[in-house]
């Protein structure tokens, strides 16, 4: 028996399949938006149960639930702010020059949670929900950190966020210290899509070998664990796009939303040019805006050599400051910094297209966010799978 993750549209049928599972109290159940156009719950089913869904007009998408791990990523160089007080990502994306703050906009984090009382977050109202069996607060960092780069005040004279007029945000906290599951992360997406966020930032991923040791150490035959986790991969991957083509329907009516993911941390581009990886799930699904890291080279703007490939644009995502855990900034490499950069983004650009279009909706942001991206400045031997549109930019006066 597992626990499978079940996209249904209400009122297109029932299922009478797999019992629902026991939720240990606090523990978030099923979400439903306010439309009633489609609802996510967590079954506990045989997998040959599992299997007949497909046969249930109601659901959309099914996937065994997974487990999800942050994209890990590499401390790095304490850069010093430029003249003007900016780290270099705030000024390679031109946030400095942007005449959009991001007011009005709202933002959902998924990840390790957030510290509420860092000054970067002054006067900000942050909604927080905890989707693990741990505490409140963020014990890791990583969350802290990508929220500060979306929307953080200025630390000590330093502008560390792209989007810092963003009034409220709401911060799931949906990997502890023994990471995650593909079942919580979408019902986190769920709460935050309900709660009206525009952005939704994530910078993790399936921990697909974590998946197949898991089954092998339960004494599946490797052949069958390798099987079985593709499978529940390839389930995964439909699920988490179904989600952002129902999310990219909805917008119209008052709620529309990006989805923005982090591309992931696998290649080795130092150990063999050649050593690529390419996206991997949620980033990879469909609807989803998956996001490469760059750096600063001798030629331009240079793709990090751990960044994955086959995504829509790309972030500055080596030695980004930010804030860290109990106050003051630290540095850190990685997709995921690259991600909260193009969520900033994301947030400037709903802004604009909110005052000067009046309709906000999903097509237009993403369209937007996407078509902003810029080969000026970057390594001219860098392609299209490794950046996608290029490096993201920020709405000009």
């Amino acid at each position: 028996m597992d626990d499978y993750v079940i996209l249904r549209s209400p009122g297109r049928g029932t299922s009478d399949f797999g019992t629902p599972r026991t939720r240990d109290a606090g523990t978030p159940g099923p979400f439903e938006t306010g439309d009633g156009d489609l609802m996510i719950d967590v079954e506990r089913m045989d997998h040959r149960d599992a299997i007949d869904l497909a046969g249930d007009p109601s659901v959309q998408a099914f996937a065994p639930s997974m487990p999800m791990t942050l994209h890990e990523p590499f401390e790095g160089e304490n850069l010093p702010a430029s003249d003007a007080g900016n780290t270099w990502g705030i000024e390679a994306i031109g946030a400095h020059t942007s005449d959009q703050d991001g007011a009005g906009v709202v933002v959902a984090v998924l990840d390790t949670g957030i510290d509420p009382d860092h000054e970067a977050f002054a006067g900000v109202d942050l909604v927080r929900r905890n989707f693990t069996a741990e505490g409140d607060d963020d014990t890791n960092g990583h969350g802290t950190h990508c929220a500060g780069t979306i929307f953080g005040r200025d630390v000590n004279g330093c502008r560390i966020g792209v989007a810092r007029g963003v009034e409220q945000a709401y911060i799931a906290k949906v990997l502890g210290q023994g990471g995650g599951g593909s079942d919580t992360l979408i019902q986190a997406m769920q709460w935050a899509l309900d709660n009206g966020a525009n952005v939704i930032s994530m910078s993790l991923g399936i921990d697909f070998p974590g998946y197949v040791n898991a089954l092998i150490q339960q004494d599946w035959p490797a052949d069958l664990a390798t099987s079985r986790a593709l499978e529940g991969y390839r389930a995964n991957l439909n699920l988490f796009g179904a989600f952002g083509e129902l999310a990219q329907m909805r917008g119209p009516f008052g709620r529309p939303t990006v989805i923005v993911a982090a591309s992931g941390n696998e290649s080795r581009r130092s150990i063999n040019p050649d050593y690529e990886i390419a996206v991997a799930p949620p980033a990879a699904a469909q609807d989803l805006i998956a996001v490469g890291a760059l750096g600063q080279g001798p030629d331009g703007y240079a793709i990090a050599p751990f960044s994955n490939v086959n995504v829509d644009l790309a972030g500055p995502g080596v030695s980004v400051s930010s804030a860290a855990v109990g106050g003051g900034l630290t540095s850190l490499s990685g997709t995921s910094m690259a991600t909260p950069h193009v969520a900033g983004a994301a947030a400037l650009w709903a802004q604009r297209i909110s005052t000067t279009q009046g309709l906000l909706t999903p097509g237009a942001m993403r369209a937007r966010l996407i078509g902003s991206g810029t080969y000026a400045g970057l390594d001219p031997t860098l392609g299209g799978a490794a950046v996608g549109t290029g490096m993201v930019q920020a709405p000009q006066p």
